[in-house]
C-alpha cells in the first residue's frame, strides 16, 4: 500500500482510480478496495484540509458511513429551534437520551473515510491534480494529470466535486445552484454552553433560503443557503443572521462560501467507464441540500459496480462494461425518489414559508421533522401518503 502523498507513478495502472477523496471519493474507494479491486485516490489538495460543510451527520449518513465515528464527533443535538427570519420562534427537545444529529468537522470526516479506504487496501496521492480523462479502444481510461504523467485504469470514478473534471467529462448537468455562506465561530465556554445540545434553524427572507446554527464543542458552525441568483441578498441575510445571534465579533476559525449544484432530471451518471457519484454528480437533497448522505451512498454504489466490472473484465476481457450498467439505475432507484420529493418540497418552501413554518413548528410535524433528520423516514415516503401530497402540492401552487 503506498503512502498519501508524492508523485504519482505513470507505469502503475490500477483496476480504479477514484478522483476526489471527499465522503463519495473515500467511501467509493473503501467499497472498491474491500471488494479486490487495486485502488488510487487523487486528492488535489493536502489532507485533511477544510472543507466548507455545515458538519451534522442525519441518520442516513451514520447508517451508511461505514467507519466508527465515536472518536469524530464533536458534538450531539437534541434539541431544535426554529425561526422565521428570527421571529415565531419554536423550541423542542426530546426527553429521552438519544441525539437527532451527530456534529463533525468535514476535515476529519474525510480524513477517517480516507483512513479507511486505505486499510481496505487503497492507495492515496494528494497534491495532484487531474487534467483529464481520455478512454482507449482496449478497454482503459488515460487519466491526465498537472505534471504531465498518465494514469490508466479499468474505471474512473469521478468525486471530484460540483465543478470537477470528471462531472465535465461525463456530461452531468444540473438545474439548481446555490450559495452557501458560512463561519466557523470560535465560542468561549459561556456560549459553547449556551449553544450545547441544541441547533437553530432559520428560514430565510431570501426565497428558498434558511440560516443554521450547528454546535460544535468550542465552534460554532453558522451558515446560510439559497439561490445563487440571489447572491447579494443572501449575504445582507448571512450578515443580519450574525448580528442577530450577537457573534459579529466572535472570531472566526473560516469564513467562506462554496456552491451546490444539484443533478437535474436524466442527467447522466455514467459516459462509458467514467462513473460520478456524491457532488459531482449533482446528488444531494434540493430542500435541504444535504449531501454527505447522498455522497456515503452513492460512492459506495459507484466503487461496487468497479470492482464488479474488473472482476468480469479478468473473466471475460477487458471489452466488457456490463457491470457497470447497472450503476445508474440503482442511484435513480435508491436516491432519485428522495431528489424528486425534496424538489416538490423546496416548491412549496419558496412560495409559502411562513405557512411551512407553522407547518413544522407544530407539535404533530415537528415529530415527523425530527424522524426525517434521524433517517426514520424519508421525504419521499411521507409523500407516498395521500393527504401529505395534497397538502405540499397545494402549498406549491
Amino acid at each position: 500500500m503506498e503512502a498519501t502523498g508524492g508523485p504519482v507513478d505513470p507505469g502503475t495502472d490500477y483496476d480504479a482510480i477514484v478522483v476526489g477523496a471527499g465522503p463519495a471519493g473515500g467511501s467509493a474507494a473503501q467499497a472498491a478496495a474491500a471488494a479486490g479491486a487495486r485502488v488510487c485516490v487523487l486528492e488535489r489538495s493536502s489532507m485533511p484540509r477544510y472543507k466548507t460543510c455545515g458538519g451534522g451527520l442525519v441518520g442516513l449518513s451514520t447508517d451508511h458511513v461505514g467507519i466508527d465515528l465515536s472518536g469524530l464527533v464533536r458534538s450531539t443535538v437534541s434539541s431544535l429551534t426554529m425561526t422565521l427570519d428570527g421571529r415565531y420562534q419554536v423550541s423542542r427537545g426530546r426527553v429521552d437520551a438519544a441525539p437527532w444529529l451527530s456534529m463533525v468537522m468535514r476535515a476529519d470526516l474525510d480524513a477517517a473515510l480516507l483512513a479507511a479506504a486505505r486499510a481496505a487496501g487503497a492507495s492515496v496521492r494528494t497534491g495532484v491534480q487531474v487534467l483529464g480523462l481520455r478512454e482507449t479502444a482496449d478497454g482503459w481510461v488515460q487519466v491526465r494529470v498537472r505534471d504531465g504523467a498518465e494514469l490508466r485504469a479499468r474505471v474512473v470514478i469521478g468525486a471530484d466535486g460540483t465543478s470537477g473534471r470528471c462531472g465535465t467529462h461525463v456530461g452531468v448537468h444540473c438545474d439548481q445552484v446555490d450559495v452557501g455562506l458560512e463561519g466557523e465561530f470560535v465560542a468561549d465556554q459561556a456560549l459553547a454552553d449556551r449553544w450545547a445540545g441544541r441547533m437553530l434553524l432559520d428560514w430565510g427572507p431570501v426565497p428558498g433560503s434558511y440560516g443554521w446554527v450547528f454546535p460544535k464543542g468550542r465552534v460554532l458552525t453558522v451558515g446560510v443557503i439559497g439561490d445563487r441568483a440571489q447572491g447579494g441578498a443572501l449575504r445582507g441575510y448571512y450578515r443580519r443572521f450574525v448580528e442577530r445571534l450577537g457573534l459579529t465579533d466572535v472570531p472566526r476559525q473560516h469564513d467562506s462560501g462554496h456552491l451546490t449544484r444539484v443533478r437535474a432530471v436524466g442527467s447522466p451518471l455514467r459516459r462509458g467507464r467514467v462513473l460520478v457519484a456524491g457532488d459531482a454528480a449533482g446528488l444531494l437533497d434540493p430542500w435541504t441540500r444535504e449531501g454527505i448522505s447522498f455522497a456515503l451512498r452513492s460512492g459506495r454504489l459507484a466503487g461496487e459496480a468497479a470492482a464488479a466490472a474488473v472482476g468480469a473484465a479478468r473473466a471475460t476481457g477487458p471489452s466488457g462494461l456490463a457491470a457497470l450498467d447497472g450503476y445508474p439505475d440503482r442511484v435513480e432507484t435508491i436516491l432519485g425518489p428522495e431528489m424528486v420529493a425534496g424538489r416538490e418540497v423546496l416548491g412549496a418552501f419558496i412560495r409559502r414559508p411562513a405557512v411551512m413554518h407553522a407547518i413544522l413548528a407544530s407539535p404533530g410535524t415537528f415529530g415527523l421533522f425530527t424522524r426525517l433528520i434521524e433517517g426514520r423516514t424519508t421525504v419521499a415516503r411521507q409523500l407516498r401518503r395521500p393527504g401529505v401530497r395534497a397538502v405540499v402540492a397545494a402549498l406549491a401552487r
